[in-house]
């Protein structure tokens, strides 16, 4: 019975145009104008393959010399696909059962008698094949090859003219194949659904499935589950969506282009940063979530740039175009929010999504900053947090999440690294992220040539095995069907997936700027093409599908909507004037209003779990008389840094707040302190002795992180925003690493409530203290945080002692709304001086400034105000020098600062001529520059400082020049 003939088209508006040449050639040209060094640049980057570099490996690992001579004596040569014998190879050298029968045969040809010797029995009787087998095999190799590569060769260009349906490296020649070939039969396992196949059947195929407008990259994953899984969807003949879907695409696309022209239109010359180009963006979101719905997930949650973002706003989340009308008149009620607002292409939205067939699931797009990408790992927190949530309700990972990116950001932004590396971190998995990058082929003014140094723009994404699927952003049909595979993968493997979407800019960076400027021949391309609705209409007429009235229809009910929205805008009042309104908030102290105080019961309870164990569970013994300690502490006196945080964290958990801390090795503590998590020394097992308080406690989550604080405190933040009843802890490793992540200090934890209204109560722990460490490991910049202070935005605390320490993170827990920055100790950690009573705990709460007990204040002269682990060093050469004129006054809480207790505390000393603020750190650091202003405003008097010289660096080098400088400092200070 005769084979019947295999008929492939590829699905779209581009399937006709593919045949005739007319469709776009592979990314890697997508660079600068041709010149001869950006060909040789193009030609480097061809041999920069993840396995270029083991290509001539590969030859010799192949076989033997004799068996290469072999080889070449049956007419075999690979060529540039070496590489792909000797992947098989090794495959067939550890396992034979794991290669197809093909390259069994021929493998068992290659190897010498020697070499045949050692290998497996299963081996050695295919040895003593025939001329077939070789093309069969080479064949094989062929399929293989366009696996791997045939996506250099897919037509996912919407600006190029022609195909690039050739590579040296898929030439049939390089497989030892000719023309006279492409007719014969041969033996194909299945590969499209055939048992065999001509050669030119195969070449069809091949092309069909990976050469066409999508391109797939997943043969560099490891697991073969994953590949086959995505091979078999790739190798599937795809059928075009029915009229419905197809009516669905067009209304999308129309909805899109409709709201981008309308604004191009009514507010010329204002910055949008528009879609057009890219409009089939809109149509991948909508069929992420169709599927999403299909699904049963229960929410999504977008993260992404500016780029793109009001119609997303409005096409994906819901919100009204009266709405953002209103931000382009500048008609919001200024008085009516909180704070300077932020531009409108910044804003995130809350809404629901709602298919065309009625579905609906809740979906948000995240605040965020120009920052490029720092959003990413925002947005993954926000999911984490709310999966959490979510947990006990048996849904596997419920929550989807969504970042869009641009093309230049995914290359060139580091944090983009930094995220894909957390996605399969225990602290951090949310079930696979999809990313979508929304590839305009430039950044800004920068052509791919001079942006990164890679092929594609998604390069990075392997670095975790990430599949990646390319696809033409003018064959709306195709990113339809890979955004629903790339939803399906993520289901199926909890991973991250990439869409890499070809597309365009038809405008430059923003409205306001010429593009042509700096790429003539592409916007010379661009500007004679239609857009994807446009060029999809026409297919669909073209195909019968659709009759232009429909099309001529819809596109003037989307217009005339918009034309009332836009009319309904212009009729609102004008917004009040500046006189109008209200003055700023000054600032003023934060007050506790819940009680932070625990009784004795709960703070043996909290301690006791510290020993009871799991029966059989062998600490090591470094650790266990850390362990008794604690015990012993409570009875002491003595309750030092450690056991006062395992009290506030265990006492919260019993109060029913769940806890989580991450940073670099927190878990033990960077200084050996905290031990939050136990490690058999025998099994490796782990146990969390808090999570063992009581079966109604909170859960408390410690995590160590990724050597990372960009991404790592981005996440927390996120995690903080959608957790306001939790507690969220994130730690330095050093007070000073937190430089790395300045941008989310500025641009999230200082300003968003001023920004955008939303409040993250996130912990910033940061070990601090100049201690003869160097500049690197001593000074976590008070100044700049302090810097940032205004409007009670944060609360920035420096406690000296264990019990305030303890308040302090209850109240952040219980009453807390805003974010906390607490530079921690380090020496002060194990210091018997650095103790509290077991009464502090029970009674009062955290106490901003902390008095001078310890003087008769009628005798005392002189005043000494600081903060933190100065001050023990000041007691200590007080008591040494039986010095009883002199007080030393505490501030621990810096802002909001504390004028009422600290002007209290002063008046207490009335015969305190000389008021000195103290600190370690060079009077250009530290919190001087912030606290002297306050101080002349407090004490109507001079106040000096005593500190290190102004320096550029935060402390010295030398740990014996560190100690004069410090006894100098200190002795300074009573003279």
């Amino acid at each position: 019975m005769a084979r019947p003939a295999i008929r492939l088209r590829t699905p779209g508006v581009l399937a006709s145009s593919v045949r005739r040449g007319r469709t776009g050639r592979a990314p890697q040209r997508l660079r600068s104008p041709r010149t001869p060094d950006t060909q040789a640049d193009d030609r480097r980057s061809r041999v920069r393959h993840p396995r270029a570099s083991q290509r001539k490996e590969g030859v010799r690992a192949m076989a033997s010399q004799s068996d290469t001579a072999r080889a070449a004596s049956h007419g075999l040569d690979f060529g540039l696909n070496e590489w792909v014998v000797d992947e098989q190879r090794q495959r067939y050298l550890h396992d034979p059962g794991s290669v197809d029968e093909t390259w069994r045969n021929f493998f068992a040809t290659l190897v010498s008698p020697a070499a045949a010797a050692s290998l497996p029995a299963s081996a050695q009787h295919h040895r003593g094949t025939d001329e077939a087998a070789l093309k069969a095999v080479r064949v094989a190799a062929l399929i293989h090859a366009y696996r791997v590569r045939g996506h250099l060769m897919a037509g996912t260009d919407p600006l190029m003219a022609r195909p690039a349906f050739a590579h040296p490296e898929l030439d049939i020649a390089a497989f030892g194949l000719n023309d006279a070939d492409r007719a014969e039969d041969f033996a194909v396992d299945g590969f499209a659904g055939h048992t065999t196949m001509t050669l030119d059947e195969v070449l069809g195929a091949l092309r069909e499935f990976y050469c066409r407008t999508a391109g797939f990259e997943y043969m560099h994953i490891q697991d073969a589950g994953e590949r086959r899984w995505i091979q078999q969807r790739v190798e599937d003949l795809q059928r075009r969506p029915d009229r419905a879907g197809q009516l669905r695409i067009l209304y999308r696309l129309g909805a899109a282009e409709a709201f981008e022209t309308f604004l191009q239109t009514k507010y010329v010359g204002q910055k949008r940063y528009s879609l057009e180009g890219g409009e089939s963006a809109i149509v991948l979101l909508d069929a992420l979530l169709l599927r999403a719905i299909e699904d049963g997930v229960q929410e999504a949650v977008i993260g992404m740039a500016h780029r793109g973002r009001l119609n997303v706003l409005a096409s994906i989340i819901g919100k009204s175009y009266g709405q953002i009308f209103d931000e382009f008149e500048d008609a919001v009620d200024i008085r009516s929010v909180q704070g300077s607002g932020d531009v409108k292409y910044h804003l995130g939205a809350e809404g629901t999504y709602r298919a065309l067939d009625g579905g609906a699931i809740a979906v948000s797009v995240v605040a965020n900053p120009s920052h490029l990408e720092i959003v990413g790992p925002v947005a993954q927190g926000v999911v984490r947090a709310k999966q959490d949530l979510a947990g006990d309700q048996g849904e596997p990972f419920p929550v989807l999440p969504v970042v869009l990116h641009g093309d230049a950001a995914f290359a060139g932004q580091g944090v983009v690294a930094e995220t894909l590396n957390m996605s399969q971190l225990p602290g951090y998995r949310t079930g696979g992220t999809v990313h979508v990058v929304v590839n305009n082929q430039v950044g800004f003014t920068t052509l791919p040539a001079n942006g990164r140094s890679s092929t594609y723009a998604t390069h990075v994404a392997r670095m975790v095995e990430a599949p990646i699927f390319h696809v033409n952003g003018d064959d709306p049909e195709a990113v339809d069907r890979v955004a629903r595979m790339a939803f399906d993968y993520r289901q199926t493997f909890h991973k991250d997936v990439v869409v890499d979407l070809v597309c365009y800019r038809r405008h430059g960076h923003s409205e306001v700027d010429d593009p042509s400027i700096t790429q003539p021949m592409m916007y010379e391309r661009i500007d004679a093409k239609d857009s994807v609705r446009t060029l999809y209409a026409a297919a669909l007429i073209r195909r019968g599908d659709i009759g232009e009235r429909q099309v001529d229809s819809a596109r003037r009910n989307y217009q005339d909507h918009l034309e009332r929205a836009f009319a309904e805008t212009r009729a609102l009042p004008a917004p009040a004037p500046a006189e109008d309104l209200p003055c700023a908030d000054a600032g003023q102290a934060a007050t506790q209003r819940t009680a932070t105080a625990i009784d004795e019961a709960t703070a043996r309870q909290v301690i006791a779990s510290q020993t009871d164990l799991p029966q059989g569970f062998t600490v090591h013994p470094r650790v266990l008389p850390q362990l008794h300690r604690r015990t012993a502490t409570l009875d002491t006196g003595t309750v030092d840094w450690a056991t006062a945080e395992t009290l506030a964290i265990g006492s919260l958990l019993l109060d029913g707040v769940s806890v989580r801390l991450a940073g670099q090795d927190s878990r033990r503590g960077t200084f050996g302190q905290r031990h939050a998590v136990l490690t058999d020394r025998r099994t490796g097992a782990e146990h969390t002795p808090l999570n063992s308080l009581s079966p109604q406690a909170a859960s408390f989550a410690p995590y160590d992180s990724m050597l990372s604080e960009l991404a790592a405190l981005a996440f927390e933040y996120g995690y903080a925003q959608a957790r306001p009843e939790a507690l969220v802890l994130w730690e330095a490793q050093f007070g000073d690493f937190a430089n790395g992540a300045q941008t989310v200090v500025d641009e999230y934890i200082a300003s968003s409530e001023q920004k955008w209204g939303q409040r993250s109560a996130v912990t910033m722990l940061l070990p601090h203290g100049l201690e003869g460490q160097g500049p690197d490991h001593s000074s976590a910049r008070i100044e700049r945080f302090l810097q940032l202070c205004a409007q009670d935005n944060m609360t920035v605390a420096t406690p000296s002692l264990p019990g305030n320490y303890f308040h302090l993170l209850r109240q952040q827990a219980l009453d807390g709304h805003r974010p906390l920055v607490v530079f921690t100790p380090k020496s002060m950690l194990r210091s018997k001086a650095a103790v509290s009573a077991l009464a502090e705990f029970t009674q009062g709460g955290f106490r901003p400034v902390l008095p001078d007990d310890t003087t008769d204040p009628a005798r005392v002269s002189r005043v000494l105000l600081c903060s933190g682990k100065v001050f023990y060093d000041l007691d200590a050469h007080r008591h040494a020098a039986g010095s009883t004129d002199t007080a030393i006054v505490r501030v621990e809480r810096l802002y909001p600062f504390p004028d009422e207790e600290l002007a209290a505390e002063l008046a207490r000393f009335p015969a305190a001529a000389d008021v000195r603020w103290v600190q370690e750190e060079p009077e250009n650091q530290g919190a001087w520059s912030f606290v002297a202003p306050r101080l002349h405003r407090l004490t109507r008097r001079a106040v000096d400082c005593v500190s290190r010289p102004e320096a550029p660096a935060p402390a010295a080098g030398s740990a014996r020049r560190h100690g004069v400088e410090q006894k100098t400092l200190v002795t300074s200070a009573f003279q």
